[in-house]
This record gives structure tokens, C-alpha cells and sequence, in this order.
């Protein structure tokens, strides 16, 4: 039955408002940290790991979790995960101790894989003009990045005010309220094709990341030497070797690789992965340099995320309008060059800047990240057809998650002795600036990476390879792996 437009938009609303529950808590977190330390005496590799425990899980199922929309309906889905989502909340703001909130955050992300693919799969099923389908991802975007941007700012606030633990019982009225609205307004569905699940595929890829993941957060500590360091790193590397061979053999691959022959695709998701590493990195850093280098309290520093809230208010729906009428290449070039660009600012921050330079940064740091979001979006759900929506959406949903994993990993290595020691030794808050410098020099170049990705996403030989995938999807062939590489 075809939906009105008004029905169409109240859709948008309904998923639009339920991720912005979800991804502005991922990053409110971030603010409360130094409290969650202070409170459960958490050194700074637990800390590393109270992000990338959820952003680890989330990534390893949101894939999964888009298939399971497609074979039982988006809707059924789509309510099961918020419940799961604030039942983790629970958790989480009951947990005693460091490794028990590491646990709880885990479940909360069982929930949160749920969301995100599926929700972009109720909208790609809602808006079938290419056209309205962008400005509708537009708009999902502008929810989704000003959630993440005015998680800080929310959090900062709640954790002045009642604690960090407030910052998890929030979530649990929104989310009743969502489920209620997801049965009210999103049609029911049924799935468009049968899809058989691929249990290997789905260990491999999750051992891959959880190698990585856990070699980049424990090496800095422990040593890159260390047993447990290197068998993560051998598990990791093992692991996704034996992956390409299973999703290149079984009959129905968790991940088909045949999706990265179309340019625009591969570009997506590789762009997604280190924009977000970038965010990630940003988030994680600057709110440890903002309390415990420049004594800002958790409200403040929330405060001074205005900057990236208000970008990303702006820039996001401009960046879905410009990339539903002009493609791609102008909001990358924009998103890569305004990145680069704080980054830059930031690469000469001490430990006494103004405060007035760092909202300059973070202006234009918002501005680049605001910019990224719809054409990763629009690249990977357009040249797909529908029955593999759901899949191909939390392809780059998990990008985004597996970049952010890797951005606080990271942070550990540039930034983790001198952090640890930042309460007792005056000297480490040299030592940490310095550290930070290092990370925002690696971010410019991420940018720069970022405007080519664009440009080469954008080529005639580009739009050729994402329709050809398309047109191999809808004629139900595999594609074929063994007559051509992947570019």
C-alpha cells in the first residue's frame, strides 16, 4: 500500500527520533568519563574500553541485525532492539565496578545494532524516489549527527547535575516512548527474500575486529611484545584471511564482497571508517584534555561542543540537499577540507590556548564531520536493490562503528601512559598535549584522503561499476569474484 507524504515524513520522525536516543548517548559517555573514573576507580585502558566494548559489539552485529530486518521485518526488529537497547541502559547505570559496566555496555549494544541498519532500511522501504530517498537521508543524517553532537552537551549537563549514572536512566522513557510511536506509525512489513545466516562469516568477522580493537587498547599498556598483544594480533590477521575465503565460498555470505566492486560503495564505507575514527579520536581526547588539562567541569566542556552541535545542525541537511542534486563529491570535498582543517588548528593547541581557538576547531571540525554522513548513506543503500537494503545499510553503519572502535584505540597509543599518570605527575600534561598533536596531524591527513575518496567516487568509471553491481543484485547473480579482482 503506498503511504501518503505526511505518513512518509511521520515515519522519518519515528526512526529519526529513536536513533537520536541511541547515537547521542554513545557520545554523551564520553563527557562522563573522568566521573565514571573517579566513581569506579577505572584506569584509562578501562575507559578506552567502556566505548569500544559498545562500538565493538555494535559493529560486529549490525550487519547481521539488517539481515534479520529483511527475513522478519524491519518493525519486529526495530522494537526488539530498543527494548534490548533500554534494558542495557539499566544495567549500565546500576553497574558497581569498571568491568561491570564494560558488561552492561555490551548488552546495550546488542540493542543498538539493531537500530541503526534497520531504521535506514524502514526509510530506503518508505522512500523510493532517488530523489526524495536523499533528502529523507538528508534529514536522517542532520538526526543523527546533531544527536552525537549534542550527546556532550546533554551529558556534561546531566553529570553536573545528578551524576553519570543519569546519563543511562534517561534512555529508558525515550525508548518505551519510541516503541510505542514504531507500533503507531511504521507500517508492518514482510521480508522481501528468505536469507539462510552465515555463523562463520559472522564469528570471523567479529574475531577480526575484537583482535584489533584489543591489540591497539592493551599495546600501549601491556607492551606490543606481550603475549597476549601478539596472540591478538595473529587472531585478528587469521581471522580475516579465513574470512574472505568463507564469504567468497558459502552460498549466502554475512558480507558479500561482491558489494565492494562498486566504487562508490568501497569508497563509502572506507571513508566512513576513518572519518569516524577521526570523531572517535576527537570525542575521546579533547574531552579528557578539556577536564583534566584545562579543569573545565563535565557542563563545561559539554558547553564547548556547541560549536560542532550548531555546525551539524546547519550542514547536515545542506550536505543531503547537495548530494541529492549535485552527487557525492562536493560534500566530501567540503567534509575532508573543513576536517583537515581543525584538525589542523588543533595540531597547535597547548596547554594554555584560548578557549575562543578551540571553538574555531571545533567549528570547523563540525562542519567537515556534518558534511560526511549523507553521502556515505547515499552510496551504499543507492546503487542496492531493495531486498538488500537492509545488509548493505549496516555494511556502512558498521564502518562508522568499527572507525570509532579504532579512533579511541588509537588515542590510547598516542595519549594512554601520559593520561594515566595526568592526577599525579604535573609533568604528563605536557606529555599529553604533546601526544595529542601526533593524533591531529594523522587527522589532517584523514582528511585530505577524504576529499580524494570523493573525487574518485564521482568518475564516470565509478558510476559504471556501482551500476553494474546493482544490475547483477537485481537479476539475482552472484557477482562472479573469480573473473575480476576487486579494484
Amino acid at each position: 500500500m503506498e503511504l501518503t507524504a505526511k505518513r512518509k515524513w511521520a515515519v522519518l520522525i519515528t526512526c529519526c527520533s529513536a536513533l537520536f536516543v541511541v547515537s547521542m548517548d554513545s557520545t554523551a559517555v564520553n563527557v562522563a568519563l573522568p566521573s565514571i573514573r573517579q566513581d569506579l576507580g577505572s584506569d584509562p585502558a578501562q575507559l578506552q574500553w567502556v566505548i569500544d566494548a559498545y562500538t565493538l559489539v555494535l559493529a560486529s552485529f549490525l550487519m547481521l541485525s539488517g539481515a534479520l530486518a529483511d527475513r522478519f521485518g524491519r518493525r519486529r526488529v526495530f522494537q526488539t532492539g530498543l527494548v534490548l537497547f533500554a534494558a542495557g541502559s539499566i544495567a549500565c547505570a546500576l553497574a558497581p565496578t569498571g568491568l561491570m559496566l564494560v558488561g552492561a555496555r555490551v548488552g546495550q549494544a546488542l540493542g543498538g545494532s539493531m537500530l541503526n541498519p534497520v531504521a535506514m532500511s524502514i526509510i530506503a522501504a518508505t522512500f523510493t524516489d532517488r530523489g526524495e530517498r536523499a533528502r529523507a537521508v538528508g534529514v536522517w543524517g542532520a538526526a543523527f549527527g546533531v544527536s552525537m553532537a549534542a550527546g556532550p552537551i546533554v551529558g556534561g549537563a546531566l553529570v553536573d547535575s545528578t551524576g553519570w549514572r543519569s546519563i543511562f536512566w534517561i534512555n529508558v522513557p525515550l525508548c518505551i516512548i519510541a516503541v510505542t510511536a514504531t507500533a503507531i506509525i511504521v507500517p508492518g512489513d514482510r521480508p522481501r527474500a528468505e536469507r539462510t545466516f552465515d555463523p562463520a562469516g559472522q564469528l570471523l568477522a567479529t574475531l577480526t575486529m575484537a583482535g584489533l580493537i584489543y591489540a591497539l587498547i592493551e599495546g600501549p599498556y601491556a607492551g606490543w611484545g606481550a603475549v597476549r598483544v601478539l596472540v591478538a594480533l595473529v587472531v585478528a590477521v587469521g581471522a580475516l584471511v579465513l574470512f574472505v575465503i568463507v564469504e567468497r565460498t558459502v552460498r549466502s555470505p554475512f558480507l558479500n564482497l561482491g558489494f565492494f566492486t562498486s566504487i562508490p560503495f568501497r569508497n563509502a564505507a572506507l571513508i566512513a571508517v576513518i572519518a569516524f575514527a577521526s570523531y572517535g579520536g576527537f570525542l575521546f581526547a579533547t574531552s579528557l584534555y578539556l577536564q583534566q588539562v584545562r579543569g573545565l567541569s563535565a557542563v563545561q566542556t559539554g558547553l564547548m561542543y556547541l560549536p560542532v552541535a550548531a555546525a551539524t545542525l546547519v550542514f547536515a541537511p545542506l550536505s543531503g540537499r547537495s548530494t541529492a542534486k549535485y552527487g557525492v563529491r562536493p560534500s566530501l570535498s567540503i567534509a575532508g577540507g573543513f576536517m583537515a582543517l581543525g584538525t589542523l588548528v588543533l595540531a597547535f593547541v597547548g596547554v594554555s590556548t584560548p578557549l575562543p581557538v578551540l571553538g574555531f576547531a571545533f567549528l570547523c571540525f563540525g562542519i567537515g564531520f556534518s558534511a560526511v554522513g549523507s553521502p556515505i548513506t547515499t552510496a551504499a543503500v543507492n546503487g542496492m536493490p531493495p531486498a538488500q537494503a537492509g545488509v548493505a545499510s549496516g555494511v556502512a553503519s558498521a564502518s562508522r562503528q568499527v572507525g570509532v572502535s579504532i579512533g579511541v584505540a588509537l588515542c590510547g597509543n598516542f595519549i594512554g601512559a601520559a593520561a594515566a599518570s595526568l592526577e599525579y605527575d604535573p609533568g604528563a600534561v605536557h606529555r599529553f598535549v604533546d601526544g595529542t598533536h601526533i593524533m591531529w596531524w594523522t587527522a589532517v591527513g584523514v582528511g585530505l584522503v577524504i576529499i580524494a575518496l570523493g573525487i574518485r567516487s564521482s568518475t564516470a568509471v565509478a558510476e559504471q561499476s556501482a551500476q553494474r553491481i546493482a544490475t547483477e543484485f537485481e537479476g539475482k547473480r552472484r557477482p562472479d569474484l573469480t573473473s575480476r579482482s576487486i579494484d
